[in-house]
């Protein structure tokens, strides 16, 4: 096992093959195109298929076939066992030089009494799928939850699309506007105990890691932005993402969350991405 152990970790000490690994792990549990990866990350065909050979040779990366294309995703097993590894061998199972990671369902903070979850939706433009989901979970539940929402290069302006939808569902519009992921990164921004990609696009950039390591997930869908034809065609793709993501978030807003730790919780927020995208509501 040492010598496997050994061999991932000469592999992720490459920074191009580091760099797929990180993003084929920020998109769980999705399987990603191999030519999504490479315009992501600027990677030549030929470059990224050494890469991702490598990462496959070394159990790191899984792959299967849709029609001609090839999919990957990273094998969340191997990384454990690389922690595993450390702690064991080169800590000697000793807490004191290498803590495990924190257990509590989210963070230690889980202790202050009736203190409201910060939720963060994260998609490119902030337009439309991201500001959805910030006013379905103010509405539902905005008693236990701070919704935000927020974009990698956010639109000066929200799509009249998606806010005649809020505006046909009853939601309060006129706090909205879009906003710079930047703004939750700020020393005086609220500390996330979520954050969720609603977009592929959104998943495949580097960001800062979060403070406070939030339970973060991605619940990738399509954007109803780009769909064209009819005013009746793009309306209906508006009401179909509206749709899915409210399903998905009154699978999030019924979970035990204080009963559960840390890794169940993550297991259920994932799962979540897996489900059924829903009709529209």
């Amino acid at each position: 096992m040492e010598a496997v152990i050994l061999d991932r970790l000469t592999v992720l000490g490459h920074p191009g093959r580091m760099a797929v690994f990180r993003l084929l792990m920020r998109r769980l549990p999705d399987d990603v195109p191999a030519g999504e990866i490479g315009r992501a990350l600027g990677v030549k065909p030929s470059t990224l298929s050494v890469y991702l050979s490598a990462l496959a040779q070394a159990g790191l990366v899984g792959q299967r076939r849709q029609g001609t294309s090839l999919l990957y995703r990273a094998e969340v097993s191997a990384v454990g066992d690389i922690m595993e590894f450390l702690l064991e061998d080169c800590c000697r199972g000793r807490p004191g030089l290498c803590p495990p990671l924190p257990s509590p369902s989210v963070t230690g903070r889980r202790a202050v009494p009736d203190r409201k979850y910060n939720v963060l939706f994260i998609c490119s433009g902030n337009s439309a799928r991201s500001i959805f989901a910030e006013s379905i979970l103010r509405d539902m539940a905005g008693d236990r939850f701070e919704a935000h929402s927020a974009g990698t290069r956010p639109y000066s302006e929200l799509n009249p699309f998606a806010v005649k939808v809020l505006e046909d569902k009853g939601h309060d519009v006129s706090l909205l506007r879009a906003k710079n992921v930047s703004e939750f990164q700020r020393p005086d921004a609220p500390e996330m105990d979520f954050v969720f990609t609603v977009c592929d696009q959104a998943a495949n950039e580097e960001c800062p890691p979060w403070p406070g390591q939030p339970i973060s997930a991605h619940w990738g869908m399509p954007d109803p932005v780009k769909v064209e034809g009819t005013e009746a065609e793009k309306a209906l793709a508006f009401q179909q993402a509206y749709g899915a993501l409210r399903n998905r978030l009154l699978a999030f807003t019924a979970l035990p969350i204080d009963q559960l730790d840390r890794i169940s919780l993550q297991k259920a927020v994932d799962d979540l991405a897996r489900s059924d995208a829903g009709e529209p509501a």
